[in-house]
């Protein structure tokens, strides 16, 4: 279980309060107005952004001091956080040796998992020789080599066509079911928390409420989510 103990963040005159409590395996959205703190949510987890007061923990064990890289969880950002200069086997090896000094073994792996996303036999490209949807493969190749309890998006399809992204969408919670990942997605699409999130965290005025069941959240709105919605 992921846990915000009484969790505070506080950047210049900016608060964001969370106190929230989510399963493991479970598929998560995070929507909220622009500015709300959804990215600000998503960083105090993942150790990007410090907090104030309170604590974040995993099954139990507090994480809230540990740096990004001790944590359980593999971040994914709309860029995708590729290296333009790196080879699409490179950039997914970097999930699993920062030194790219990988063994016969760890090469097997990398193809592997590549194959696994569709990628079989682009290991030599770049990637800009990849298409938007093949990059956020790349990515999530690495993702899965990483093999983190936790996943983390921050709206990583938002520039992808409606096609690529439900392709997208349908291949995180196909790597969400295989391996029981737990994922937290921000999205400003609430199609996209439908079609992949069971429960759906709002973000608004300072505060992260729920996770409310998804469908219900989307069909009656509290006010702050109406007025975003439009």
């Amino acid at each position: 279980m992921l846990a915000l103990d009484t969790v505070t963040v506080r950047q210049d005159d900016f608060t964001l309060t969370a106190d929230l409590r989510l399963d493991a395996g479970t598929r998560t959205a995070v929507i909220g107005p622009s500015g709300a703190g959804k990215s600000t949510l998503l960083g105090a987890i993942a150790g990007f952004v410090p907090i104030a007061s309170g604590r974040v923990t995993w099954n139990g064990q507090d994480m809230t001091a540990h740096a990004p890289s001790r944590r359980p969880i593999s971040t994914l950002f709309q860029d995708n956080n590729l290296f333009a200069h790196l080879t699409v086997f490179a950039n997914v090896a970097l999930g699993l040796k920062p030194s790219l000094r990988v063994s016969a073994r760890e090469q097997e792996q990398i193809n592997a998992v590549l194959a696994r996303v569709g990628l079989a036999g682009f290991g030599a490209r770049k990637p800009a020789q990849l298409s938007g949807g093949q990059q956020g493969r790349v990515a999530l190749a690495r993702v899965l080599l990483r093999a983190r309890p936790l996943l983390v998006l921050d709206e990583p399809f938002a520039a992808l066509g409606p096609a690529l992204k439900a392709e997208m969408l349908a291949l995180v919670a196909d790597i969400c079911a295989q391996t029981n990942a737990t994922l937290l997605m921000v999205t400003h699409d609430v199609g996209d928390a439908r079609a992949i999130a069971e429960q759906t965290i709002l973000v608004a005025d300072g505060q992260a409420n729920g996770p409310f069941p998804t469908a219900d959240l989307l069909d009656n709105p509290p006010p702050a989510l109406r007025a975003y919605l439009g």
